[in-house]
């Protein structure tokens, strides 16, 4: 893969790593003050939604720092190696975490009777949207395993 490509998906990722803490440090908190203004019956639920989400970044950023990982990879011609697969797997087992978190978040608020419409249909989309990379990475650890060892065979032959 050329350089240029992987130079952009790196910046690409630090973009969007960036403007993740950026709307973690000043539009989550003012979107909870805010509702718990608006709805002041759920205002206890301001800091445990807070924590939720919160600790959800935490397998995102990993995930984020799996992805640069594996563009230094590529980009060194070792795209085909123990090391792209083992970032992938890191990749899946993140978005993994991040459906059971929200899945959790969903049956809490659920309970809570406190699940609005809107909250469960961004939550949806975002379990979606974890589950589409988790199958990604999956096949393609399959497919970089596989291609590992028909090259690591290749190298033995010759």
């Amino acid at each position: 893969m050329k350089r240029g490509t992987t130079t952009f998906l790196k910046i690409a990722l630090y973009i969007i790593g960036f403007v993740a803490l950026i709307i973690c440090i000043f539009w989550f908190p003012s979107l909870a003050a805010n509702a718990a203004e608006m709805n002041p019956e759920f205002a206890y639920l301001r800091y445990p939604v807070l924590f939720g989400l919160y600790v959800t970044t935490i397998p995102a950023y990993l995930a984020m720092y799996e992805s640069l990982e594996l563009l230094r990879y590529i980009e060194s011609n070792n795209a085909f190696s123990e090391f792209a697969v083992s970032s992938l797997k890191q990749i899946k087992y993140c978005a993994f975490a991040i459906i059971i978190l929200y899945i959790i978040g969903m049956l809490f608020l659920a309970v809570q009777n406190a699940l609005h419409p809107g909250i469960a249909i961004i939550g949806i989309t975002i379990i979606f949207a974890a589950v589409s990379i988790s199958v990604f990475a999956a096949v393609l650890q399959e497919l970089l395993k596989s291609a590992w060892h028909i090259k690591s065979e290749n190298d033995l032959t010759v």
